[in-house]
């Protein structure tokens, strides 16, 4: 059987920019290549539907205005398990979490993940990426390649 063939649903978000960056941590500096999501309904759908990501590739959430510690993210409709870091408006990440798909059939039955510290950006990455790179809280998203420290 073929599901959702027609729907579209795991295509990436239409028009949204995508930038390069990197996070430097004290093992070193990882490149990255981010979709950005800065309006309302481009939060909203995040990475709703993506059966997969590029290893070293994301969706970094941006704000006008700082977000309070309780605010959080959900899973809804997201099919790939995602780490998220929360950071500050340096780019120096505050908290790092692990989010799990959920297969409930309405939002309301899905967990939120809250950010636990206060964060006007967010960054959405695979599972594991951070532990991988061994990058963690107090550590840094730099944004536009030229910004990144040479390797």
């Amino acid at each position: 059987m073929i599901y959702g063939c027609s729907s579209g649903i795991a295509a990436p978000q239409e028009g949204l920019p995508v930038i390069e960056g990197c996070f430097v941590s004290a093992a070193g500096t990882v490149p990255v290549t981010l979709e950005v999501a800065s309006s309302s309904e481009q939060r909203q759908k995040g990475l709703m539907g993506r059966t997969s990501l590029a290893p070293n590739a994301g969706m970094l959430f941006e704000y006008s205005e700082p977000r309070q510690a309780s605010h959080g993210f959900w899973m809804y409709k997201t099919l790939i398990p995602l780490d998220i870091a929360f950071l500050n408006q340096h780019g120096v990440i505050g908290s790092i979490r692990q989010m799990v798909p959920c297969a409930s059939a309405s939002g309301s039955g899905c967990p939120t993940y809250p950010a636990g510290v206060p964060f006007i950006q967010a960054v959405e990455m695979n599972a594991g990426f951070f532990r991988e790179h061994e990058i963690r809280p107090g550590d840094r998203l730099y944004v536009g390649k030229d910004n990144c420290p040479a390797r």
